[in-house]
Protein backbone atom coordinates (compact mmCIF):
# COMPACT_ATOMS: atom_id res chain seq x y z
CA UNK A 1 0.00 0.00 0.00
CA UNK A 2 1.64 3.20 -1.10
CA UNK A 3 0.77 6.86 -0.76
CA UNK A 4 1.15 8.88 -3.95
CA UNK A 5 -0.90 12.02 -3.35
CA UNK A 6 1.69 14.00 -1.40
CA UNK A 7 5.25 13.66 -0.20
CA UNK A 8 5.54 16.46 2.37
CA UNK A 9 3.62 17.46 5.48
CA UNK A 10 3.40 20.12 8.16
CA UNK A 11 4.94 19.40 11.57
CA UNK A 12 5.58 21.41 14.72
CA UNK A 13 9.26 20.77 15.35
CA UNK A 14 11.90 21.83 17.86
CA UNK A 15 15.43 22.49 16.65
CA UNK A 16 18.54 24.42 17.62
CA UNK A 17 17.35 27.20 15.32
CA UNK A 18 13.82 27.11 16.75
CA UNK A 19 14.09 25.82 20.35
CA UNK A 20 10.53 26.96 21.13
CA UNK A 21 9.17 25.16 18.10
CA UNK A 22 7.95 26.14 14.65
CA UNK A 23 5.57 24.69 12.07
CA UNK A 24 7.69 23.56 9.14
CA UNK A 25 7.23 21.52 5.98
CA UNK A 26 9.05 18.19 6.11
CA UNK A 27 8.94 14.88 4.20
CA UNK A 28 6.23 12.41 5.16
CA UNK A 29 8.06 9.64 7.08
CA UNK A 30 8.47 6.17 5.60
CA UNK A 31 7.31 3.41 7.97
CA UNK A 32 10.00 0.99 9.09
CA UNK A 33 9.33 -2.71 8.34
CA UNK A 34 7.39 -3.27 11.59
CA UNK A 35 5.59 0.11 11.53
CA UNK A 36 2.41 1.71 10.25
CA UNK A 37 2.10 5.16 8.74
CA UNK A 38 -0.67 7.02 10.53
CA UNK A 39 -2.50 10.14 9.40
CA UNK A 40 -2.83 12.19 12.58
CA UNK A 41 -6.37 13.50 12.97
CA UNK A 42 -6.13 15.20 16.34
CA UNK A 43 -3.37 15.68 18.93
CA UNK A 44 -3.18 16.91 22.51
CA UNK A 45 -0.75 19.18 24.33
CA UNK A 46 0.31 18.25 27.86
CA UNK A 47 2.64 19.61 30.52
CA UNK A 48 5.44 17.32 29.37
CA UNK A 49 5.39 19.07 25.99
CA UNK A 50 5.70 22.42 27.73
CA UNK A 51 8.66 21.14 29.76
CA UNK A 52 10.35 19.77 26.64
CA UNK A 53 10.16 23.20 25.03
CA UNK A 54 12.02 24.49 28.11
CA UNK A 55 14.80 21.97 27.51
CA UNK A 56 13.62 18.82 29.32
CA UNK A 57 15.08 15.67 27.68
CA UNK A 58 17.05 17.76 25.18
CA UNK A 59 14.58 16.71 22.49
CA UNK A 60 14.64 17.89 18.88
CA UNK A 61 12.13 16.89 16.25
CA UNK A 62 8.34 16.73 16.08
CA UNK A 63 6.72 17.31 19.49
CA UNK A 64 3.72 15.53 21.02
CA UNK A 65 2.60 12.10 22.23
CA UNK A 66 -1.21 12.28 22.58
CA UNK A 67 -3.16 11.54 19.39
CA UNK A 68 -5.82 9.77 17.43
CA UNK A 69 -5.17 8.94 13.79
CA UNK A 70 -6.02 6.75 10.81
CA UNK A 71 -3.73 4.02 9.52
CA UNK A 72 -2.91 4.54 5.84
CA UNK A 73 0.19 2.48 5.06
CA UNK A 74 2.41 -0.32 6.41
CA UNK A 75 6.05 -1.33 6.49
CA UNK A 76 7.19 -4.41 4.63
CA UNK A 77 7.23 -6.74 7.67
CA UNK A 78 3.66 -6.10 8.87
CA UNK A 79 1.56 -9.26 8.61
CA UNK A 80 -1.47 -9.51 6.35
CA UNK A 81 -3.70 -10.08 9.37
CA UNK A 82 -2.50 -6.87 11.00
CA UNK A 83 -2.94 -5.01 7.74
CA UNK A 84 -6.55 -6.21 7.53
CA UNK A 85 -7.11 -5.30 11.17
CA UNK A 86 -5.75 -1.75 11.08
CA UNK A 87 -5.94 -0.37 7.51
CA UNK A 88 -8.11 2.77 7.38
CA UNK A 89 -9.05 2.32 11.04
CA UNK A 90 -8.71 4.96 13.74
CA UNK A 91 -6.08 4.20 16.33
CA UNK A 92 -4.21 5.62 19.29
CA UNK A 93 -0.86 4.27 20.39
CA UNK A 94 1.51 3.44 23.23
CA UNK A 95 4.22 6.09 23.31
CA UNK A 96 7.14 3.83 24.33
CA UNK A 97 8.80 1.95 21.48
CA UNK A 98 10.50 -1.11 22.98
CA UNK A 99 13.00 -3.32 21.20
CA UNK A 100 10.34 -6.06 21.46
CA UNK A 101 8.63 -4.24 18.58
CA UNK A 102 11.63 -5.21 16.48
CA UNK A 103 13.82 -7.95 18.00
CA UNK A 104 13.69 -8.55 21.75
CA UNK A 105 17.39 -8.26 22.50
CA UNK A 106 17.48 -6.53 25.90
CA UNK A 107 17.20 -8.20 29.29
CA UNK A 108 13.75 -6.65 29.84
CA UNK A 109 11.99 -7.38 26.55
CA UNK A 110 13.40 -10.91 26.36
CA UNK A 111 11.31 -11.75 29.44
CA UNK A 112 8.16 -11.10 27.35
CA UNK A 113 6.33 -9.34 30.17
CA UNK A 114 4.50 -6.02 30.38
CA UNK A 115 7.72 -4.48 31.73
CA UNK A 116 8.88 -3.89 28.17
CA UNK A 117 6.13 -1.31 27.64
CA UNK A 118 7.73 1.16 30.04
CA UNK A 119 11.20 -0.10 30.83
CA UNK A 120 13.03 -1.29 27.73
CA UNK A 121 16.51 0.24 28.17
CA UNK A 122 16.83 0.92 24.44
CA UNK A 123 13.35 2.38 24.01
CA UNK A 124 12.51 5.51 22.11
CA UNK A 125 9.52 7.61 23.18
CA UNK A 126 7.06 9.29 20.86
CA UNK A 127 7.70 13.02 20.76
CA UNK A 128 9.98 12.81 23.81
CA UNK A 129 13.06 10.69 23.07
CA UNK A 130 14.52 10.02 19.61
CA UNK A 131 11.14 9.57 17.91
CA UNK A 132 9.14 12.20 16.03
CA UNK A 133 5.78 12.81 17.66
CA UNK A 134 2.16 13.63 17.06
CA UNK A 135 2.01 17.35 16.19
CA UNK A 136 2.20 16.61 12.48
CA UNK A 137 0.00 15.45 9.65
CA UNK A 138 1.58 11.97 9.77
CA UNK A 139 3.61 9.80 12.15
CA UNK A 140 4.90 6.25 12.29
CA UNK A 141 4.55 3.69 15.10
CA UNK A 142 5.10 -0.06 15.42
CA UNK A 143 1.88 -1.96 14.74
CA UNK A 144 2.36 -3.63 18.15
CA UNK A 145 1.82 -0.21 19.76
CA UNK A 146 -1.55 0.44 18.13
CA UNK A 147 -5.02 0.22 19.66
CA UNK A 148 -8.26 0.43 17.71
CA UNK A 149 -10.59 3.28 18.61
CA UNK A 150 -14.32 2.55 18.73
CA UNK A 151 -16.70 4.44 16.45
CA UNK A 152 -18.51 5.41 19.65
CA UNK A 153 -15.67 7.79 20.56
CA UNK A 154 -15.11 11.15 18.91
CA UNK A 155 -11.63 12.29 17.93
CA UNK A 156 -11.72 14.78 20.81
CA UNK A 157 -12.43 11.98 23.29
CA UNK A 158 -9.93 9.52 21.85
CA UNK A 159 -7.03 11.96 22.30
CA UNK A 160 -7.53 11.58 26.06
CA UNK A 161 -6.60 7.90 25.93
CA UNK A 162 -2.90 8.45 26.67
CA UNK A 163 -3.29 10.71 29.75
CA UNK A 164 -6.13 8.53 31.05
CA UNK A 165 -3.96 5.44 30.55
CA UNK A 166 -1.30 7.08 32.74
CA UNK A 167 -3.97 7.40 35.44
CA UNK A 168 -5.00 3.77 34.94
CA UNK A 169 -1.40 2.71 35.62
CA UNK A 170 -2.08 3.13 39.36
CA UNK A 171 -4.83 0.53 39.08
CA UNK A 172 -2.64 -1.76 36.97
CA UNK A 173 0.05 -1.59 39.66
CA UNK A 174 -2.56 -2.81 42.19
CA UNK A 175 -1.77 0.09 44.50
CA UNK A 176 -5.37 0.71 45.61
CA UNK A 177 -6.88 -2.20 47.49
CA UNK A 178 -10.15 -2.84 49.30
CA UNK A 179 -10.79 -0.59 52.29
CA UNK A 180 -7.83 1.69 51.47
CA UNK A 181 -8.27 5.35 52.30
CA UNK A 182 -6.98 7.18 49.22
CA UNK A 183 -6.16 10.83 48.65
CA UNK A 184 -4.98 12.53 45.43
CA UNK A 185 -3.15 15.83 45.77
CA UNK A 186 -3.22 18.23 42.82
CA UNK A 187 -6.07 19.47 40.63
CA UNK A 188 -4.11 19.92 37.40
CA UNK A 189 -4.87 17.88 34.29
CA UNK A 190 -3.06 14.81 35.63
CA UNK A 191 -4.69 14.94 39.06
CA UNK A 192 -8.14 15.24 37.51
CA UNK A 193 -7.55 12.25 35.22
CA UNK A 194 -6.36 10.21 38.21
CA UNK A 195 -9.50 11.17 40.13
CA UNK A 196 -11.66 10.11 37.17
CA UNK A 197 -9.94 6.71 37.00
CA UNK A 198 -9.48 5.92 40.70
CA UNK A 199 -12.96 7.11 41.67
CA UNK A 200 -14.53 4.72 39.21
CA UNK A 201 -12.14 1.91 40.19
CA UNK A 202 -13.18 2.16 43.84
CA UNK A 203 -16.87 2.32 42.86
CA UNK A 204 -16.42 -0.84 40.78
CA UNK A 205 -14.70 -2.61 43.69
CA UNK A 206 -17.60 -1.78 45.98
CA UNK A 207 -20.18 -2.84 43.39
CA UNK A 208 -18.46 -6.11 42.56
CA UNK A 209 -18.08 -7.11 46.19
CA UNK A 210 -21.72 -6.21 46.96
CA UNK A 211 -20.54 -4.91 50.31
CA UNK A 212 -22.73 -3.30 52.91
CA UNK A 213 -22.46 0.45 53.48
CA UNK A 214 -20.53 -0.20 56.67
CA UNK A 215 -17.79 -2.12 54.89
CA UNK A 216 -17.31 -0.33 51.58
CA UNK A 217 -14.02 1.14 50.47
CA UNK A 218 -14.26 4.89 51.14
CA UNK A 219 -14.43 7.30 48.24
CA UNK A 220 -11.03 8.72 47.26
CA UNK A 221 -10.49 12.39 48.08
CA UNK A 222 -9.14 14.89 45.55
CA UNK A 223 -7.44 17.93 47.09
CA UNK A 224 -6.69 21.07 45.12
CA UNK A 225 -6.55 24.86 45.20
CA UNK A 226 -9.22 25.61 42.59
CA UNK A 227 -12.90 25.02 43.34
CA UNK A 228 -13.93 25.25 39.67
CA UNK A 229 -11.47 22.49 38.74
CA UNK A 230 -12.52 20.24 41.61
CA UNK A 231 -16.14 20.57 40.50
CA UNK A 232 -15.23 18.90 37.21
CA UNK A 233 -14.86 15.51 38.94
CA UNK A 234 -17.83 15.72 41.29
CA UNK A 235 -19.51 12.84 39.38
CA UNK A 236 -16.39 10.63 39.29
CA UNK A 237 -16.96 8.90 42.62
CA UNK A 238 -14.56 11.09 44.61
CA UNK A 239 -14.90 13.59 47.41
CA UNK A 240 -13.37 17.00 46.80
CA UNK A 241 -11.63 19.31 49.26
CA UNK A 242 -9.86 22.61 48.92
CA UNK A 243 -6.28 22.67 50.15
CA UNK A 244 -7.06 25.09 52.97
CA UNK A 245 -9.53 22.55 54.39
CA UNK A 246 -6.73 20.13 55.26
CA UNK A 247 -3.78 22.40 56.03
CA UNK A 248 -2.95 25.14 58.49
CA UNK A 249 -0.91 27.17 55.98
CA UNK A 250 -2.39 26.43 52.51
CA UNK A 251 0.71 24.33 51.78
CA UNK A 252 2.54 27.36 50.42
CA UNK A 253 5.90 26.65 51.99
CA UNK A 254 9.43 26.01 50.82
CA UNK A 255 9.20 22.21 50.72
CA UNK A 256 10.31 21.64 54.33
CA UNK A 257 6.73 21.03 55.44
CA UNK A 258 6.46 19.50 58.90
CA UNK A 259 3.54 17.79 60.61
CA UNK A 260 2.01 21.07 61.82
CA UNK A 261 1.08 21.97 58.22
CA UNK A 262 -1.61 19.26 58.15
CA UNK A 263 -4.70 19.48 60.33
CA UNK A 264 -4.79 16.74 62.92
CA UNK A 265 -7.66 14.77 61.38
CA UNK A 266 -5.68 14.37 58.15
CA UNK A 267 -2.22 13.80 59.62
CA UNK A 268 -0.94 10.36 58.51
CA UNK A 269 -4.55 9.39 57.78
CA UNK A 270 -4.37 7.81 54.32
CA UNK A 271 -3.25 4.36 53.19
CA UNK A 272 -2.52 5.56 49.64
CA UNK A 273 -1.47 9.10 48.73
CA UNK A 274 -1.00 10.13 45.09
CA UNK A 275 1.20 13.14 44.38
CA UNK A 276 0.12 14.90 41.17
CA UNK A 277 1.39 18.34 42.16
CA UNK A 278 4.83 18.42 40.58
CA UNK A 279 6.07 20.68 43.40
CA UNK A 280 8.40 20.18 46.40
CA UNK A 281 5.80 21.55 48.82
CA UNK A 282 3.17 19.21 47.41
CA UNK A 283 5.45 16.21 47.80
CA UNK A 284 6.26 17.14 51.41
CA UNK A 285 2.57 17.56 52.16
CA UNK A 286 1.87 14.13 50.69
CA UNK A 287 4.38 12.58 53.09
CA UNK A 288 2.48 14.09 56.01
CA UNK A 289 -0.81 12.69 54.72
CA UNK A 290 0.55 9.13 54.36
CA UNK A 291 -0.08 6.64 57.15
CA UNK A 292 2.77 4.64 58.70
CA UNK A 293 3.68 1.85 56.27
CA UNK A 294 1.36 3.47 53.75
CA UNK A 295 2.01 4.00 50.04
CA UNK A 296 3.05 7.29 48.43
CA UNK A 297 2.60 7.22 44.64
CA UNK A 298 4.75 9.68 42.69
CA UNK A 299 2.80 10.45 39.55
CA UNK A 300 4.47 13.70 38.50
CA UNK A 301 8.12 14.56 38.19
CA UNK A 302 9.57 17.21 40.48
CA UNK A 303 13.00 18.45 39.53
CA UNK A 304 13.63 20.66 42.57
CA UNK A 305 13.66 18.49 45.70
CA UNK A 306 16.73 19.98 47.39
CA UNK A 307 14.74 21.04 50.45
CA UNK A 308 12.79 17.80 50.81
CA UNK A 309 12.74 16.51 54.41
CA UNK A 310 13.02 12.71 54.19
CA UNK A 311 13.01 11.80 57.90
CA UNK A 312 9.22 11.09 58.05
CA UNK A 313 9.58 8.63 55.17
CA UNK A 314 12.13 6.62 57.15
CA UNK A 315 10.44 6.95 60.54
CA UNK A 316 6.99 5.97 59.21
CA UNK A 317 8.40 3.33 56.82
CA UNK A 318 6.51 4.79 53.89
CA UNK A 319 6.54 2.80 50.66
CA UNK A 320 7.31 5.18 47.76
CA UNK A 321 6.50 3.99 44.24
CA UNK A 322 6.79 5.71 40.90
CA UNK A 323 4.00 5.43 38.34
CA UNK A 324 4.35 6.41 34.70
CA UNK A 325 2.78 5.34 31.41
CA UNK A 326 -0.23 3.07 31.62
CA UNK A 327 -2.34 0.52 29.71
CA UNK A 328 -4.47 1.75 26.80
CA UNK A 329 -7.22 -0.93 26.76
CA UNK A 330 -8.62 0.00 30.22
CA UNK A 331 -8.43 3.68 29.28
CA UNK A 332 -10.37 3.11 26.07
CA UNK A 333 -12.90 1.05 28.01
CA UNK A 334 -13.33 3.88 30.53
CA UNK A 335 -13.82 6.41 27.75
CA UNK A 336 -16.48 4.29 26.09
CA UNK A 337 -18.16 2.48 28.96
CA UNK A 338 -17.21 4.35 32.15
CA UNK A 339 -19.86 4.26 34.84
CA UNK A 340 -20.77 7.00 35.33
CA UNK A 341 -20.07 8.22 31.80
CA UNK A 342 -16.71 9.99 31.55
CA UNK A 343 -17.23 13.33 29.79
CA UNK A 344 -13.64 14.25 28.99
CA UNK A 345 -14.48 16.96 26.46
CA UNK A 346 -15.31 19.26 29.40
CA UNK A 347 -11.54 19.54 29.92
CA UNK A 348 -10.89 21.04 26.47
CA UNK A 349 -10.20 24.76 26.74
CA UNK A 350 -9.47 25.45 23.08
CA UNK A 351 -8.75 23.70 19.79
CA UNK A 352 -6.31 25.01 17.16
CA UNK A 353 -5.31 24.07 13.63
CA UNK A 354 -1.86 22.49 13.30
CA UNK A 355 -0.58 25.57 11.45
CA UNK A 356 -1.31 27.55 14.64
CA UNK A 357 0.63 25.18 16.91
CA UNK A 358 2.84 27.96 18.33
CA UNK A 359 -0.26 29.86 19.43
CA UNK A 360 -1.69 26.61 20.85
CA UNK A 361 1.46 26.07 22.94
CA UNK A 362 1.17 29.59 24.34
CA UNK A 363 -2.46 28.91 25.27
CA UNK A 364 -1.53 25.58 26.90
CA UNK A 365 1.06 27.34 29.06
CA UNK A 366 -1.54 29.63 30.66
CA UNK A 367 -2.47 28.65 34.22
CA UNK A 368 -6.17 28.97 33.46
CA UNK A 369 -5.95 26.47 30.57
CA UNK A 370 -7.05 22.89 31.01
CA UNK A 371 -6.52 21.00 27.74
CA UNK A 372 -5.54 22.22 24.29
CA UNK A 373 -5.93 20.07 21.20
CA UNK A 374 -4.69 20.40 17.62
CA UNK A 375 -6.58 19.41 14.48
CA UNK A 376 -3.76 17.99 12.39
CA UNK A 377 -5.73 16.75 9.37
CA UNK A 378 -9.17 15.53 8.32
CA UNK A 379 -10.10 11.98 7.36
CA UNK A 380 -11.04 12.91 3.79
CA UNK A 381 -7.59 14.34 2.97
Amino acid sequence: ISMTKKTTMLAFQLSSENPSGKVVEVPIPDPQPHEALIQVLQAGICNTDLEIVKGYMGFSGTLGHEFVGKVVEFGSAVSESDQRKFLHQRVCGDINLACAGRTATCNICSLKTTMSRNHCPTRTVLGILNKDGTMAEYLTLPVSNLHLVSDALSNEEAVFCEPLAAACRIVEQNLVKRFDKVVILGDGKLGLMIAEAIGRHVADMNHNEEETAASTTPKPILIGKHAHKLELVKDAGVEIKLLNEITDDNGDNDGSTNSSAVKSEFQNAFDVVVDATGSPSGLALCVNLTSPMGTLVLKSTCADTAGFFAAPVVINEIFIVGSRCGPFPPALKLLEHGNPKLHVTKYITETFALRDASQAMECAAQKSTMKVQLICSTEDE
